[in-house]
């Protein structure tokens, strides 16, 4: 069943995707912004969570500079035991998005391990699972952007072109210590939608409103927090057509083209990763459309721009999961505890 939304509701989405007020009363702040009552603000906020539109209102963060490791991950699957691999992969609680795309490699996943855990020990917990003829590991070698914002506003949609400035981060080692597990921990939360929303957080973590703000930003500043921002579940929102472009770019362009891909406000994620002989692609990025021809049509144009030939388009046809990793909240996954296939 289809979901409405008005327009309000659409230019709100906008808004809060990319830019949430880090204040006591966030939601005074974006009623004043769009001239409504913050009474509407919230009832329209409550609405879209309880429709599953707005999935969650937190602090994202970003997995690498926590420490953690992880990995795009493709496997070649025989169909008739892909929901059962899949399902027992979703298992893991450093899974967070998992898909079934159409190629011979027939589902992809993301995996994160904490600090200590070792990647590939982890993806080795899989292979005994039936039915997988084959796994690729595919991590990051350089990121060029990580961050989705959808156009909610047909009118208002960029032309297809490399037009964003890249956001400047402060280079500065950070080793998380117990103080900032315990606050990653609390602001990864979902935002509930009151008065004072932080407030929660300041009798738990015997901080002060200001100085909640002020770690937050602090933590955008040298790239541990990439926004406090909404995240939308694409789909609900008619994004039904999530194209994964990888581009098979000679070695010595890798840079100029990464660099030029996650300029593309369209492009939400855009990645170096390793390549092999059954994949040659080394550049991926992501682009969220409302068809296929649509997508089809935007990587026409984005190949014009980069001059990159060789390319394919991996659509989800089905998702598997689709969650946010919990930081420092610590599981250990053992494949014995499933049930056979």
């Amino acid at each position: 069943m289809a979901i409405t939304i008005d327009n309000m509701d659409k230019e709100i989405l906008n808004e809060i995707q990319w830019t949430f007020p880090l204040v006591s009363q966030p939601y005074h702040e974006i009623a004043k912004k769009f001239d409504i009552s913050v009474e509407d603000i919230k009832k329209r906020l409550t609405n879209l969570k309880k429709t599953g539109i707005l999935r969650q209102l937190s602090a994202i963060f970003d997995t690498r500079r926590l420490g953690y490791k992880s990995s795009l991950v493709a496997m070649k699957i025989d169909p008739d035991k892909l929901d059962y691999v899949a399902q027992q992969i979703n298992r893991h609680p450093g899974v967070s998005h998992n898909y079934e795309r159409n190629h011979e490699f027939n589902l992809w996943f993301t995996l994160a391990v904490p600090p200590g855990l070792d990647l590939k020990t982890e993806v080795d917990k899989f292979s005994k699972l039936v039915g997988i003829q084959k796994i690729r590991l595919l991590p990051t070698i350089k990121l060029f952007k990580i961050g989705v914002k959808l156009e909610m506003v047909d009118d208002k949609k960029h032309e297809v072109k490399p037009t964003e400035e890249k956001k400047k981060i402060q280079n500065v080692k950070f080793v998380p210590t117990e103080e900032d597990k315990k606050f990653i921990r609390e602001l990864q939360k979902d935002l509930e939608i009151v008065d004072k929303p932080f407030l929660n957080a300041t009798q738990k973590l015997g901080l002060t409103e200001e100085q909640i703000f002020e770690k937050l930003r602090y933590y955008e500043n040298i790239g541990v927090m990439r926004r406090f921002a909404a995240i939308l579940r694409h789909r609900d929102v008619g994004f039904t057509a999530n194209g994964m472009i990888v581009w098979e770019v000679p070695d010595e362009r890798i840079t100029e083209v990464g660099e030029k891909l996650g300029a593309f406000p369209q492009v939400s994620h855009c990645y170096q990763r390793p390549v092999y002989k059954d994949w040659p692609y080394s550049v991926f990025s992501m682009i969220h459309c409302k068809s296929i021809d649509e997508a089809k049509n935007m990587a026409k144009e984005i190949q014009k721009e980069i001059q990159v030939d060789d390319y394919k388009i991996l659509f989800s046809a089905r998702e598997f999961k689709k969650t946010r990793v919990e930081y420092f909240v610590e599981h250990v996954f053992k494949l014995e505890e499933t049930i056979p296939a």
